[in-house]
């Protein structure tokens, strides 16, 4: 059994409605405090240790820099005639923004993050362009952090005016028609120094800022001093006349919607939707017409019509009505509607008259994903007057490619192939459908190589999230694609909580139904052992963030599924999760322990207070950043304790602290590597499959 740095243990514990609960490592949530900074050396150095121990270590970090080593391009888009695209050639640790004459121009840098920073952990968080593609307003996050940074440049020149807007969070930028300014989101506060990591959220405040004027000048456009759990969110409509702003609770999808009319100086901001019943996620306005996609009355989402002067929901008419698939986002370009679908948990593209009459579907191959060739948001981009769009196209076995579509014509065509180092034809993808605790069929997607068949000892890695109403659909990344290729079963899960289904399906997996989605990916790893593919022990399971919560749950309920644990950046202290940074968003999902009916199924979960002493608990690798200001490291870094000190067994408990590294987003290629390195060396030696190598080698000789 390893020997595991020594952990203090406080006397810190706090009452919750009648019960007493100790809290030995909370000093550990300090992550300024210099006996915090020795323990995550001393644990980083084990980490190592153990890890080091892998023979085929450098072998694996080689072989995922040469997957890694491929051309990515993102969904190009038109402002005023000219071309944006993201582009990264291969290594670089950001990629690039180039500008250029057409969709398919070679184009020449526009902004290069990765001269911001020699270790390339300065990333461009968001990025956006004039109406007529002067001006480009971006923000940069640093070493991982959400915090965000914006910047203004000349998009002729090159060079950046000297506008400089700082302490924003979780924002775009909407331009304003004419160019003069754009609208944007932050806090109230600027958080006090030493706490920019971990202190709460502040009221969040939508701004303009005048292109050429101090900060301090910035215009306040909407806050809710008495509501500081609301969210705005900003757009600024196709043809300019006005601004919407979006309001919802923490991360609950549904939504009011207030307008102003940019084009009256006398106007002010009212609400068009003044509830919170429904999703209103806005398509476009034409006129005074708003075009929304809604659940109003539609389990799986529908695109509605709606008077501004008649805005009640009475008066809301159909345009593309509820489907069996789940509409998941909508746009208005060359006069169409173009819809994007999920049909069982991967992507459906159709094309609609403005008056919702069906045109065409655009084909796309089986079992793929509409996003962006470099893991952004925009899979769709086009224009309101253009009838040609882009798009792109992932799957767990394409790096990514980008379409484009003549909506006149329905002509398609695919602009620039994968350029991935992975073989697509030499694998398969299959969906299975599982049958959870309760009988509810639960998605997961198969991927394998073609050789691959049911053994009874083939190793898995097992994938979920299963949260915050967001899908889990096929996607390319190179963790994945180096399992694949050892030979591995990757074993991809829809759980409910997610976006896949709708409402109902999200409603079934978070407050007190969050105990279904553990059981659902609990449902699936039995799957995996009955159908013949593996057994208990040669079965891992991973996620991130609230997925990371889900394999700590799982971990700490029905530790024998399981040979190996890793849980990335996850929420494993279900009790002060909402004191921390953006944490007080997430009780529309997981509820609060304020409320002594709601602390009472969040204490029956929460990994950290779940814990046997004693317990035989598989082999886990916890990974944290010490800049995650999302989910703070004080989880990670508590639970890791707790779970070293309560291991019965011999498995490993390791935690892997990166340095100038946050929830993920941003994150550097050369850090991606890394990581995926040291998880996969981690599997090795935990699912013993170079044993297992070893083993059939011998036999073959």
């Amino acid at each position: 059994m390893l020997r595991y740095p020594p952990t203090l243990m406080g006397q810190d514990a706090d009452d919750y409605h009648g019960e007493l609960i100790a809290d030995p490592y909370r000093w550990l949530e300090n992550t300024s405090d210099p006996a915090t900074a020795s323990w995550v050396a001393a644990q980083n150095e084990l980490t190592e240790s153990v890890l080091a121990q892998c023979a085929d270590r450098l072998a694996i970090r080689e072989r995922l820099t040469e997957l890694s080593d491929h051309p990515r391009h993102g969904v190009p888009l038109e402002r005023g005639g000219r071309w944006f695209q993201f582009r990264n050639s291969g290594l670089q640790d950001q990629p690039i923004l180039y500008l250029m004459e057409g969709p398919n121009a070679a184009g020449r840098p526009l902004l290069d993050p990765n001269d911001l920073a020699a270790d390339g952990t300065v990333a461009v968080a968001a990025a956006a362009v004039t109406s007529d593609g002067s001006l480009l307003a971006y923000s940069t996050r640093s070493a991982g952090s959400d915090w965000q940074t914006w910047h203004v440049r000349d998009v002729a020149s090159g060079a950046d005016l000297g506008d400089t807007i700082e302490w924003s969070k979780f924002s775009r930028a909407a331009w304003r028609k004419d160019g003069t300014g754009f609208f944007y989101a932050a806090p109230e506060r600027r958080p006090d120094s030493g706490s920019e990591y971990v202190a709460a959220h502040g009221l969040q405040r939508i701004l303009f800022h005048q292109i050429g004027t101090a900060q301090a000048a910035d215009q306040l456009m909407f806050a809710a001093p008495d509501q500081p759990d609301w969210i705005p969110d900003v757009q600024v409509s196709d043809d300019g006349r006005f601004l919407i702003i979006s309001v919802s609770v923490g991360t609950a999808p549904q939504a009011r919607l207030y307008l102003l009319d940019l084009t009256e100086p006398a106007a002010e901001l009212r609400p068009v939707i003044a509830d919170f019943e429904s999703t209103t996620d806005l398509v476009t306005i034409i006129g005074t017409t708003l075009y929304l996609v809604t659940d109003y009355r539609a389990e799986r989402n529908r695109l509605v019509a709606v008077d501004l002067e008649r805005p009640d929901r009475q008066h809301w008419r159909d345009i593309v009505p509820e489907a069996a698939d789940t509409l998941s986002d909508a746009h208005f370009f060359g006069g169409r509607l173009v819809c994007h679908y999920l049909r069982d948990a991967h992507s459906a593209l159709t094309v609609h008259a403005l008056d919702g009459t069906f045109v065409r579907e655009i084909d796309l191959p089986g079992f793929a994903s509409v996003a962006d060739g470099l893991g952004g948001e925009n899979g769709l981009e086009g224009r309101p007057g253009s009838d040609l769009i882009h798009f792109g196209v992932t799957s767990f076995t394409e790096s990514g490619s980008v379409w484009s579509h003549r909506l006149s014509t329905g002509e398609t065509a695919v602009v620039r192939p994968s350029a991935s180092r992975l073989g697509p034809a030499q694998f398969s993808t299959e969906q299975v459908f599982v049958p959870s605790a309760d009988g509810t069929a639960v998605p997961v997607f198969l991927v394998r190589r073609g050789d691959l068949v049911p053994t009874g000892d083939v190793p898995v890695l097992l994938y979920g999230y299963g949260g915050f109403n967001i899908p889990v659909t096929p996607r390319f990344s190179v963790l994945f694609a180096a399992w694949l290729e050892s030979g591995g079963l990757l074993a991809v899960a829809n759980l409910r909580g997610g976006g896949e289904y709708g409402r109902t399906w999200h409603d079934a997996g978070r407050l007190a139904a969050k105990q279904n989605v553990f059981d659902d990916f609990c449902a699936c790893a039995r799957w995996l052992v009955s159908s013949g593919w593996s057994r208990p022990d040669r079965i891992a399971i991973t996620g991130r963030s609230n997925g990371g919560l889900l394999v700590g749950a799982c971990l700490t309920q029905h530790p024998e599924l399981f040979g190996a644990c890793v849980p990335g950046v996850g929420v494993l202290d279900m009790l002060r999760f909402h004191q921390f940074t953006i944490g007080r968003a997430w009780i529309a999902d997981l509820g609060t322990p304020d409320d002594p009916d709601q602390y009472r199924w969040l204490r029956s979960y929460s990994p950290l207070h779940n814990l046997r002493a004693g317990s035989v608990y598989p082999a886990t690798l916890l990974l944290t950043g010490d800049h995650d200001d999302r989910v703070v490291p004080g989880h990670s870094f508590k639970f890791a304790a707790a779970l070293q000190a309560a291991q019965g067994g011999d498995a490993p408990v390791l935690i892997r602290i990166d340095t100038a590294a946050g929830h993920g987003a941003g994150a550097p290629t050369s850090k991606i590597i890394a990581e995926s390195a040291d998880l996969l060396a981690f599997l090795q030696i935990a699912l013993h499959l170079t044993d297992q190598a070893n083993e059939s080698a011998d036999r073959s000789a």
